[in-house]
Formats: C-alpha cells, sequence, structure tokens
C-alpha cells in the first residue's frame, strides 16, 4: 500500500495515479483510500491539511498520486440578479455553509431547510451530481460544518 505523506506544492510533475474523493474525504488528512486503478493507499498529512481538485500527493516511495474531486450530490441556486445571489451567499455563510459560487450560481451540499430558505429569498433550486470545490475562506483556512455526519466529537467538523 502507498503511504501519501506530502503535498507537491506547485508541481507539474505527472502523476502515476489518481485519486477521486468527494468535499468531505478531501477535509481529512489521515485516511485510507481506493486509488482510481484500483490499489490502496493511505493518506498521511499533517493534521488540519485539506486536500483540492487538482493538488498532487508525493508517496514515500516516490509515487505520486493526483487528487481529483469527485462528482457528489449538490444543491444549486441560481439567480440572474447578482445581488439576489449576493443576499443568498451572504444568508448562507452566515450558517457557515461551504459554498462554491459561480456566474449566476453557488452550490451546497443538500440540505432541506437551506433550499427552503434560498427559494423563499427568490433563486431557483436545483439539484445535480457534480464534483464540489467551495471557497477556502478569506484567510485560506478550512471550513466549518456545523452538525450532520461530517462533525466529528467537538461537533464543528474540523479535522
Amino acid at each position: 500500500m502507498l503511504n501519501l505523506i506530502e503535498k507537491c506544492e506547485g508541481t507539474t510533475v505527472a502523476a502515476n495515479a489518481t485519486v477521486t474523493l468527494s468535499f468531505d474525504l478531501r477535509q481529512k488528512s489521515r485516511q485510507r483510500v481506493l486509488l482510481d486503478h484500483g490499489g490502496e493507499a493511505a493518506i498521511v498529512l499533517a493534521p488540519g491539511s485539506a486536500l483540492s481538485d487538482g493538488d498532487h500527493l508525493r508517496a514515500s516511495d516516490g509515487t505520486i498520486v493526483r487528487v481529483n474531486a469527485g462528482a457528489e450530490a449538490l444543491t444549486v441556486a441560481w439567480a440572474a440578479d447578482p445581488l439576489l445571489l449576493a443576499r443568498a451567499c451572504y444568508h448562507l455563510g452566515n450558517r457557515h455553509v461551504a459554498l462554491q459560487v459561480g456566474d449566476g450560481w453557488v452550490r451546497y451540499q443538500p440540505d432541506h431547510v437551506l433550499d427552503a430558505m434560498v427559494e423563499g429569498l427568490g433563486l431557483t433550486v436545483t439539484y445535480d451530481k457534480l464534483p464540489f470545490e467551495p471557497e477556502r475562506g478569506a484567510y485560506g483556512g478550512h471550513t466549518h460544518r456545523h452538525g450532520g455526519a461530517a462533525a466529528n466529537d467537538d461537533g464543528h467538523g474540523h479535522e
């Protein structure tokens, strides 16, 4: 089994393998994963390390593995009015929801209460299966998750 021990910052080296992970799994610094070709690997990074789509990891034997964001169930809220979209992002962000923002849309992990809130603001809510790469925050840090399956013992979902 490969031991993936460090991120390769700014690498242009070609990857020997790939691993496709959901957003929640990309927040875990230590875990066993199945590589896309079927081999096993252990991610053993410093606590608090988070992975993004396109990151490269170096294994203890020198193998390079590229991280891909996997498609997952998401809510996509649409607004033609930029002010309306900004208002929705404000209210979602005020609830510490991880958000991916694009031109006329915002994506987040499905939550029926949040869906009703953004619909109430006037956005159109759809559901899709897409890669999720939310904003990392103004200081480049991790996002907060409150409650739900991803929360750990402190109730905040911090890794």
